[in-house]
């Protein structure tokens, strides 16, 4: 056995040639996962090697002794187990799968979960469906004919992965055709079919990510029956949904169309807190005037929020929180100053009625104050490519 230290980008398996057609390079993220780790690998060793080529890459963020069970387990394997251990887990679950798309050496790489609720006996059948069906992309479903989601604990967590399905295909029509089960943790694609670049995971939901920014050529699917957890407890957490819903937002409006639609719609709620400041001043006593000014602000405030967490969440890094404030304040104050002589212009020169002319400044406005947030509040200031974190040193460790 032995083990050699690398970074996380360059750590590669010690394998034999495994880029023949229909090798498999099992991806496992691992977090605390040290009792599972033994009888999954017994299970992959039952299963896999003898029908197909295939290594075995943990992609661990442990706190306890997980590396070191598996380094341990991998002395009875026949086939090859690395490690990769991450200082930092950027990117959560989502970032783990990637790092491990990285490191195969395989045409196919099988993406499952290490408590045993992902059945090891499935990797080949899944493979062997991509080869029969020349796809992409091969999903195991819970939803189709002969699969089941019998080891979802509790009536609370169907219905949560229930609606979380729905609403995913909901948002992206497109790009989940033909996959019945997006949330599904289990999954088997071509390397080739991967542009690691152009992933941005958050959380656990990395076949929605690859789905929807790799575009698969052909999918298919095998049912499955989810298991019980062999040991351990559930990482799902309340927290996990809400980066969940982030994730859909980031997905959503990747584009600069759907960037702005949700802009929009962000700005139609800041009327909520704006008109409700103003019923308070003015109630106190204060001219209409101020009091609109200042209960503007209070949309203001609304909005960037909004558009911090939910628009332009991983592009805050390339400037500081401050600088982004009073930008922002700024853009949108000036709106108010820029509609008035507008609306003049497109009466006194364009000969619009009143009401037209507002209409057209407000939309004038609003892209405008779209196009300058986007451009002066979150790209990248010049000859700089952002300042946000990176990950802390990792460790990939070659432990057979």
């Amino acid at each position: 056995m032995t083990i050699q230290p690398t970074g996380a980008e360059q750590a590669a398996p010690v394998t034999a040639d495994l880029a023949g057609q229909g090798a498999v390079t099992v991806v496992i993220p691992t977090y605390n996962e040290s009792a599972n780790v033994r009888e999954l690998l017994r299970r992959i060793a039952d299963a896999v090697p003898a029908r197909i080529p295939c290594e075995v890459v943990f992609v661990d963020d442990s706190t306890d002794d997980t590396p070191a069970v598996i380094a341990d387990a991998a002395r009875d394997c026949a086939f090859p187990v690395s490690v990769i251990h991450r200082d930092t887990p950027e990117g959560g679950l989502g970032g783990a799968v990637v790092a491990g798309l990285k490191a195969a050496a395989s045409e196919w790489v099988v993406v499952m979960d290490a408590d045993l609720q992902h059945p090891p006996a499935l990797v080949p059948d899944l493979v062997a469906i991509g080869e029969k069906e020349d796809a992409g992309l091969v999903v195991a479903s819970r939803y189709l004919p002969g699969g089941s989601r019998a080891g979802l604990a509790g009536g609370y967590r169907v219905a949560v992965s229930r609606g979380a399905t729905w609403l995913a295909k909901a948002l992206f029509p497109r790009a989940l055709r033909g996959i019945s089960d997006p949330m599904s943790g289990f999954f088997a694609i071509r390397r080739d079919a991967v542009t690691t670049g152009a992933l941005k995971p958050l959380g656990y939901k990395i076949l929605l990510e690859l789905a929807v920014r790799c575009r698969p050529r052909r999918v298919a699917e095998v049912p499955f029956v989810f298991q019980d957890r062999f040991a351990g407890a559930s990482k799902s957490t309340a927290k996990e949904g809400l980066r969940f819903l982030r994730h859909l937002v980031e997905l959503r409006t990747a584009s600069p169309l759907a960037r702005m639609a949700v802009f929009g719609l962000i700005g139609l709620t800041g009327f909520v807190p704006n008109l409700a400041a103003l019923y308070v001043l003015t109630g106190a006593g204060l001219h209409y005037l101020p009091a609109e000014i200042v209960a503007n602000q209070f949309g203001v405030a609304w909005n960037f929020l909004l558009i911090e967490v939910l628009l332009f969440r991983d592009r805050r890094h390339h400037r500081h929180l401050a600088d982004r404030i009073g930008r922002f304040a700024l853009l949108a104050n000036a709106d108010l100053v820029l509609r008035i002589p507008l609306i003049a212009l497109f009466v006194g020169q364009l000969h619009l009625a009143v009401l037209p002319a507002t209409a057209l400044a407000l939309l004038t406005t609003f892209v405008l104050r779209f196009a300058g947030t986007e451009a002066l509040v979150y790209l990248p200031r010049k000859g700089r490519t952002g300042t946000g974190p990176t990950a802390a040193s990792r460790t990939g460790r070659n432990v057979r």
